[in-house]
């Protein structure tokens, strides 16, 4: 097991995971790195390392890894088992999304507040979460001990509100905003840049048209 992942391979292991799930739900207790790389459509090599960095399984000969001690594994290296409570800040129309997508507890994560400066959706209950002012941000992170935010405003609001939830002591950013935060001392910030996303799957489009 090694504790350094690079950021692929942590990409990758929910893929694994999902996989894994689908072969136990089916009954099959074993499956070998093979078997993972042609339905993931990777390499075998790749593979092996990957499982050998969140696992320390090894395949056994004809076998393969055994299902249900893989994904516990990759559970445990995910932090899947630990619960990591989040604030949502920006109730637009990806940020309701976000707060309707139950998948999140799969992996530890658990939205418990939302918060948004149009006053028509304050007080508001959306998928179970209650919708708060900008006002209340900071005293709501320090008294739910809050360690994850997730930013869905517009790009010029998200330095702003990136600053305040550092400030009140959230320690990771998940930013849906178009834009790069400035990096804070000590805080993780994963940025999902839906625009460069599309203009990679453009141009590979394009590529293949040609």
């Amino acid at each position: 097991m090694n504790e350094n992942a690079s950021k692929s391979t942590l990409k990758r292991l929910p893929f694994y995971l999902d996989l894994l799930k689908q072969k136990r739900e089916q009954n099959v207790k074993y499956i070998s790195s093979s078997q993972v790389a042609k339905e993931l459509e990777l390499h075998d090599v790749q593979v092996r390392k990957d499982l050998a960095t969140a696992s320390k399984l090894g395949g056994k000969p004809k076998v393969g890894y055994e299902i249900e001690e893989l994904i516990r594994d990759i559970e445990e290296y995910l932090g899947c088992y630990n619960t990591n409570k989040a604030v949502l800040v920006g109730v637009g129309s990806l940020g309701k999304a976000l707060l309707g997508y139950k998948g999140f507890k799969d992996y530890g994560l658990e939205i418990v507040g939302a918060f948004d400066s149009y006053a028509g959706i304050i007080g508001n209950e959306i998928k179970g979460v209650v919708v708060h002012s900008m006002e209340r941000l900071s005293s709501f992170v320090k008294e739910n001990n809050i360690h994850i935010g997730i930013i869905t405003v517009p790009a010029q609001y998200a330095q702003d509100v990136c600053d305040r939830l550092v400030d009140s002591g959230v320690q990771a950013i998940w930013n849906f905003a178009p834009i790069i935060l400035k990096d804070r001392e000590n805080v993780i910030i994963q940025t999902e840049n839906m625009a460069s996303s599309l203009a990679v799957l453009s141009r590979h489009l394009e590529s293949k048209r040609q």
